[in-house]
């Protein structure tokens, strides 16, 4: 009486294989987002890694650099991997070469 009789229902017709476009339409924004993200961030950041390697690379004695840590001083001595930076006179520390952050112009420190 309050309850109705369940039938049974034909079953749904077969929903048509999406075709190459279909598929390519939903993939297209996420590869839109892959391209965007490459050129905003990826490729900046290799270019600014280039750039840096380059200037330590031609790291020369009496260059005047800032360190990471924010420490100005003159290059007094050369190695494959640290460096030695006179910050005051009869003062060195040395630093890794990849902790030079700038080279400042000739006679910046006085």
């Amino acid at each position: 009486m309050f309850i109705s009789s369940a039938y049974a229902q034909a079953p749904a017709p077969a929903a048509a294989p999406d075709s190459f476009m279909g598929s390519l339409g939903s993939m297209l924004p996420l590869l839109l987002m892959f391209v965007v993200l490459y050129f905003v961030m990826i490729r900046p950041q290799m270019k600014r890694q280039k750039e840096h390697k380059a200037m330590v690379d031609a790291l020369a004695k009496g260059d005047e650099v800032i360190t990471g840590g924010g420490l100005l001083g003159r290059i007094s001595k050369l190695g494959d991997s640290y460096l030695h930076v006179e910050v005051a006179s009869g003062v060195e520390i040395q630093v890794q070469r990849s902790a030079i952050v700038q080279v400042l112009p000739k006679g910046t420190i006085k």
